[in-house]
């Protein structure tokens, strides 16, 4: 008997965020459909790692104090629910960021 085999498939994003801004950045938020993370600081060439669940859909939103405390607000790409696989998040100077992602989606009507 194979109890347990069967089940629903739990789909994450595993996120790299790497700071080539030039400074320590500070109070690092990363808000994504239904939840956010972040660091309170992130070093100079520091990369930080999370993996999330996408509950919803909606856009990646950055937000960070700069290494002179200005607020600095980025736009991502669109996220929905059931994608799965990787997005790097390279934090540049001036505000700018790129955004390398390998993200699947599920079809429908599978676990």
């Amino acid at each position: 008997m194979l109890v347990g085999s069967v089940g629903c498939h739990s789909y994450h994003i595993d996120t790299t965020v790497e700071n080539r801004t030039g400074g320590t950045i500070q109070l690092l938020e990363v808000n994504y459909p239904s939840a956010s993370f972040g660091a309170d600081s992130l070093a100079a060439g520091a990369t930080f790692r999370y993996r999330f669940q996408v509950r919803g859909n909606g856009p990646l939103m950055f937000e960070y104090a700069a290494s002179d405390r200005r607020p600095v607000k980025i736009a991502g790409p669109a996220l929905t629910e059931q994608q799965e696989g990787r997005i790097e998040i390279v934090l540049l100077p001036g505000g700018k960021a790129e955004f390398h992602q390998q993200l699947t989606h599920a079809e429908a009507g599978t676990n």
